[in-house]
C-alpha cells in the first residue's frame, strides 16, 4: 500500500491521510539492556532517598522553631520542588528499566513535559533567590532582618512558583498545536522537549525559537546573577576578621555553589548551547544529572553539613540510637 508524501515546512515529510499519533513509547536506556535491573535498583534507592531526604527537610523546617528563617523557608520550597520534579520523571524511568518500553499518551506526555519544565524553572528561580538571601545576610547583616522579612519571603517564593508554571505554559501551548504523525518512539526516559520537537510533523521553527529564548532567560540570566552575587559575597567574606565567621560563611556558600554548578551546567548544555545533532546518549547522561543526582544532593549538601539541622535532628537521632543500643545490651 503506497501513500503519497509531500514536503512540509522545514523539509519535514507529511503524508496524506496520515494517522495522528495518540501515544508515545519511551525507549529508555536501550544501550544498557544487560544492566537494566542493577541500574533500576540503584535509581529506585536513589529516588527513595531523594524523596525521604527532601520531605524530611520540609517537615523539620515546619516543626522546628530554630529553622524558622528565610534561608530555611527557601530551602523547604526548593525541597518541595525537588520532590515534585523527581516524582514526575523517575517512576516512568523505573518502569522502562524494569519492563522495557513505556507507553504514554500524547496528553500525558505533554503534561509530563509541562510539569518538568515548570518545576525546573521554579528551581532556577529559587536558586537565584537563595543567593540573593545569602548576599543580604553576609553583605548587609545589620539590615538583613528588616529587608528580608516574612512578607518579602512569601512574595519571592510565590513569584518563583508562578513564573515557573506560567512561562512554561507558552511552550506547552505551542507543543499542543503541533501535529504528530509518526514515528512515535522517544529516545529518552521521559518526555523532554528536544525529542518532542524532532518527532513533530509540523513546522517547529516557532517552538524552537521560543524554547531557546525561554531556556536562556530562565537559566543563563539567573546563573549570571548567582555568579555575580557570589563574587561580591566572597569578596565580603575575605574581610571578615573572625576565622570561624569566614569558615561558616564559606561552608554555606560552597554548598550552594556546588549544587548550582551541577544543575545549571547541565541545563545550559542541554537547552541553551545549540547543537545540530544531539548525541542522545550524552543527553541522557546529562539528563540523569539534573533529574536524579542533583535532587539527591540537595538534602545532603544543604542539610547534613548544616549545624542547625544537626542540632534539631541528627544529634538527637544519634543520642536516641546510642541509648537504644545500651538498653539492648
Amino acid at each position: 500500500v503506497s501513500r503519497s508524501v509531500v514536503r512540509g515546512p522545514r523539509g519535514k515529510s507529511l503524508e496524506k491521510n496520515e494517522t495522528a499519533v495518540t501515544e508515545f513509547l519511551l525507549a529508555g536506556f536501550k544501550s544498557l539492556k544487560h544492566f537494566k535491573t542493577v541500574i533500576a535498583v540503584i535509581f529506585l534507592i536513589t529516588y527513595i532517598l531523594t524523596v525521604s531526604g527532601n520531605t524530611l527537610i520540609i517537615v523539620l523546617v515546619s516543626l522546628c522553631s530554630r529553622l524558622h528563617s528565610p534561608m530555611y523557608f527557601f530551602l523547604s520550597n526548593l525541597s518541595l520542588s525537588e520532590v515534585a520534579f523527581t516524582t514526575n520523571i523517575v517512576p516512568n524511568m523505573l518502569q522502562s528499566l524494569f519492563s522495557g518500553r513505556v507507553a504514554i499518551s500524547l496528553p500525558g506526555c505533554l503534561t509530563q513535559y509541562y510539569f518538568f519544565s515548570s518545576t525546573a524553572t521554579t528551581e532556577c528561580m529559587l536558586f537565584a533567590i537563595m543567593s540573593f538571601d545569602r548576599y543580604l545576610a553576609i553583605c548587609n547583616p545589620l539590615h538583613y532582618k528588616s529587608l528580608m522579612d516574612i512578607k518579602l519571603c512569601v512574595q519571592l517564593v510565590l513569584w518563583a512558583w508562578l513564573a515557573g508554571f506560567t512561562i512554561s505554559m507558552i511552550t506547552l501551548i505551542l507543543l499542543c498545536n503541533s501535529h504528530y504523525c509518526g514515528p512515535n518512539v522517544i529516545d529518552s526516559f521521559f518526555c523532554d522537549l528536544t525529542p518532542l520537537i524532532k518527532l513533530s510533523c509540523s513546522d517547529t521553527f516557532l517552538v524552537e525559537i521560543e524554547s531557546f529564548l525561554f531556556a536562556s532567560v530562565v537559566t543563563v540570566f539567573p546563573f549570571v546573577f548567582i555568579i555575580v552575587t557570589y563574587i561580591i559575597i566572597i569578596h565580603t567574606i575575605y574581610k571578615i576578621p573572625s576565622a570561624n565567621g569566614r569558615k561558616k560563611a564559606f561552608s554555606t556558600c560552597s554548598s550552594h555553589l556546588a549544587v548550582v554548578a551541577t544543575y545549571y551546567g547541565t541545563l545550559i548544555t542541554m537547552y541553551v548551547i545549540p547543537s545540530q545533532e544531539q548525541i542522545f546518549n550524552v543527553g541522557k547522561a546529562l539528563s540523569l544529572l539534573y533529574t536524579v543526582v542533583t535532587p539527591l544532593l540537595n538534602p545532603i549538601v544543604y542539610s547534613l553539613r548544616n549545624q542547625e539541622i544537626h542540632a534539631d535532628w541528627i544529634d538527637p537521632l544519634r543520642l536516641y540510637t546510642r541509648s537504644f543500643c545500651l538498653l539492648e545490651r
